[in-house]
């Protein structure tokens, strides 16, 4: 037999975006641990939010953070969906996707904006720094090689780094 005829079936070669990226998904491990965190952050957001606006602020300040938090998931799902077909869809797609995910933030907020329960100010802060703010933090957790892609071993919320930082701070303070 020539080696041609010797070399493995299709079906068990690795295909560029495949089947890897489907079986671990490091996006949406990510997005998991950006939408936990948002939890982390939601009780210092809401009392800010409540603090200066009252009821209608912790209202505006919590919408915001639910859709900081959605826009995290979904971003990801189109991302792995894409990820599965080519790099040439998962282009498009992500491009496509930004577009509509502020179309959905915008039609999320048009309808409500008149209403007696919210308030613009908390929301837009929330939402601003809620995004840029995670995507900092979360920045410290994502591992930058191929070797670990996703989270880095052990980073999960509130893992041990964040524990020794906090605990660093105390002490400083």
């Amino acid at each position: 037999m020539s080696a041609f005829s010797m070399s493995t079936p299709t079906k068990d070669r690795m295909t560029p975006f495949g089947a890897e990226v489907s079986a671990s998904a490091p996006e949406r491990e990510i997005a998991r641990d950006l939408a936990l965190r948002t939890l982390l952050i939601a009780p210092v957001m809401l009392v800010i939010g409540a603090t200066f606006w009252g009821w209608a602020g912790l209202w505006s300040s919590g919408y915001g953070l639910a859709i900081v938090a959605v826009n995290f998931l979904v971003g990801a799902a189109i991302i792995t969906w894409s990820a599965k077909i080519s790099p040439a869809v998962m282009f498009g797609a992500v491009m496509l996707g930004f577009i509509a995910r502020l179309g959905i933030i915008t039609a999320a907020v048009l309808p409500i904006r008149n209403s007696e329960w919210f308030e613009v100010a908390p929301f837009a802060i929330s939402l601003l720094v809620a995004h840029i703010g995670l995507l900092a933090w979360e920045t410290r957790h994502v591992a930058a090689s191929l070797a670990f892609p996703g989270l880095k071993p052990g980073a999960a919320v509130l893992s041990s780094r964040d524990r020794s930082i906090d605990s660093t701070a105390e002490r400083s303070a």
